[in-house]
């Protein structure tokens, strides 16, 4: 996979105000990358979920036609507590990030975006970001919406081995290793799979229950999944795909009016 370019011309950041100014005459989109910063195991960086959501938002508006959706800035911090038993982590809590994703809303809003795309590279915080964009479309009437692999999800364990694997196991190690190599050790990979008594406790059972739990009551490593059937292989293909399906979805949201889309969301 190829690197970011940071000037990109889809990029927030980069833009001086007329430039924005401008931008926003051809679009009303935004995609708002949230992440964590937590341990993923002893072969991964803690920054996994932080830079895969800077990624994935720059990777699918490069491939988005034109005009292409601006790509704000990553979140870096996420809701992350459970991981805290585990140095390196940095949680915050769930109304600090919530409040914050609903303050950059409504400033968005008062910009004149009218579809928010919450690209989330991080699954507990979904509950908090799902909140907040309820609060923004309640308070700003406009599209918001949080995609943490909805889109993508299913077709990625058709993918792999490993049952439950959803926390620097077979799945990420393999999407690091696709595009920074360098920042994985195999040699401290480690097979910590999951068994639930219930199919309704497993992680990646369509007909499971959301629950929560500190991690090192699971797994003394921190690895939920199997980090030794990673490959760079199979991350490329998962990237590409990945990609790909959020880039359907966006080309829809981006091109359906607003009024469009609340009729045919609700």
């Amino acid at each position: 996979m190829t690197p970011i370019n940071e000037k990109a011309s889809f990029l927030w950041e980069h833009k001086s105000w007329p430039e924005i100014e401008d931008y926003l005459k051809t679009t009303d989109t935004v995609i708002l990358p949230c992440g964590a910063i937590e341990q993923h195991g002893p072969h991964l960086p803690v920054d996994i979920d932080y830079f895969d959501a800077k990624y994935m938002a720059y990777k699918v508006a490069e491939a988005c036609q034109d005009p292409k959706p601006l790509v704000l800035p990553t979140i870096p911090f996420g809701v992350s507590y459970h991981h805290e038993d585990f140095k390196g982590t940095l949680s915050v809590t769930n109304d600090a990030l919530s409040r914050f994703v609903y303050d950059i809303g409504m400033g968005l809003a008062k910009n004149g975006i009218k579809k928010i795309i919450i690209l989330n590279g991080h699954g507990d915080n979904a509950p908090t970001l799902s909140y907040a964009a309820q609060m923004i479309n309640r308070d700003a009437k406009i599209f918001v919406c949080v995609d943490t692999g909805e889109t993508s999800d299913v077709d990625l364990y058709r993918l792999i081995d490993t049952p439950n694997d959803i926390h620097a196991g077979e799945i990420e190690t393999s999407t690091t290793l696709a595009v920074r190599p360098d920042m994985v050790d195999m040699s401290k990979a480690v097979n910590q799979t999951l068994e639930f008594g219930s199919k309704f406790l497993d992680y990646d059972n369509e007909q499971g229950v959301s629950w929560y739990a500190h991690t090192h009551k699971l797994s003394q490593s921190g690895v939920m999944g199997d980090a030794t059937k990673a490959t760079a292989e199979k991350g490329e293909i998962m990237w590409q795909l990945m990609i790909r399906n959020m880039v359907k979805f966006v080309e829809s949201i981006k091109s359906t009016p607003l009024e469009d889309l609340y009729q045919k969301r609700y």
